[in-house]
């Protein structure tokens, strides 16, 4: 029987639900059984965008701390590099690729012309991968993986005949978000979930409710991301299309790298106008009924290149 090859990994700053992500399921579709470590005795070290460095220095005045700086470093460098295993950045968050000082990094930056650095935005997270062997990951909060067959097809004119409201999920409120709620507002009813309209939910894992069985009620999804930047694009678009929701977002023009712009609506342009356009827009079936023919992919991707980025680094680590 065969017994795949283990690899110490070690973690800090990820999600708490990060066992369960795609990283650690490419790492077993080659051939590896990830073994959670501490990292002292780890192969490889997974950094996340949530690992706060102290101040270690502080207590030192202010000129004197670059002598003791150096001092550590020189100590630190008269380690063994067996004790210092390499470090790979994965964020999911709107942090840049080197957030963090590592080997290697995973993240959402365009432009990143490095050997060391591959491009993931979030949504592809969540996709199933298992027609190219790579299972185990999961989107509990949506109810489901993201199919890329389907993202592939135009949006359909369900939508046209479901209820013409909205939904919201958030945590948050932070601007803009709080701007294109009211501004939506002012044209559909929008239904909201989550801790920012219910104190009673604790978090996204624990509110109760499944994303995709709501969003297959309502016409719309607002669904801005948290925040504009070049290459920053997560799950929301494409779970409300897969969904059958029409998705109205805030992106940069950018955004086409991953999805086609003519399938979801963007508020960004429409920010300068005070949302003037928006009216129009949803009042028209005619308007409408262009976005049913539109698909949102325009061409089937593949995990592959991500998993040779992978096999590589474990390759180097193990050698």
């Amino acid at each position: 029987m065969f017994k795949p090859k283990t690899i110490k990994l070690a973690t800090q700053g990820v999600s708490r639900d990060f066992q369960a992500s795609l990283f650690p399921a490419i790492v077993r579709s080659l051939g590896y059984e990830p073994v959670w470590s501490n990292v002292s005795t780890s192969d490889l070290m997974i950094v996340g965008p949530f690992l706060i460095e102290k101040k270690s220095f502080n207590w030192v005045p202010k000129p004197l701390r670059p002598f003791v700086f150096n001092a550590k470093n020189g100590i630190e460098n008269n380690q063994s590099k067996r004790n210092k295993p390499p470090k790979i950045f994965i964020t999911g968050e709107n942090v840049r690729h080197d957030f963090q000082n590592c080997d290697f990094a995973i993240s959402f930056d365009l432009g990143i012309s490095s050997p060391h650095h591959f491009r993931m935005p979030y949504w592809m997270e969540v996709v199933d991968w298992s027609q190219e062997g790579v299972v185990g990951n999961i989107n509990p909060r949506y109810g489901r993986l993201l199919n890329l067959e389907r993202l592939m097809q135009p949006l359909g004119n369900e939508f046209l005949s479901r209820p013409q409201k909205a939904a919201i999920f958030a945590s948050h409120l932070r601007e803009p978000r709080r701007t294109l709620l009211n501004a939506l507002k002012k044209q559909v009813e929008v239904i909201e979930y989550g801790r920012s309209f219910n104190q009673n939910v604790k978090n996204h894992l624990e509110s109760g409710i499944i994303k995709y069985e709501e969003l297959r009620k309502i016409a719309f999804n607002l669904c801005p991301e948290n925040g504009m930047y070049p290459g920053y694009y997560t799950e929301k678009i494409p779970e409300a299309f897969m969904a059958g929701c029409l998705p109205i977002s805030w992106a940069d023009e950018n955004v086409r790298v991953d999805f086609n712009p003519k399938a979801f609506i963007n508020l960004a342009p429409m920010y300068l106008n005070n949302f003037a356009e928006l009216e129009e827009l949803l009042q028209s079936k005619k308007l409408l009924k262009e976005y049913t023919e539109q698909p949102l992919l325009s061409a089937k991707l593949s995990i592959e290149p991500l998993r040779n980025f992978v096999k590589n680094i474990i390759h180097q680590v193990l050698s």
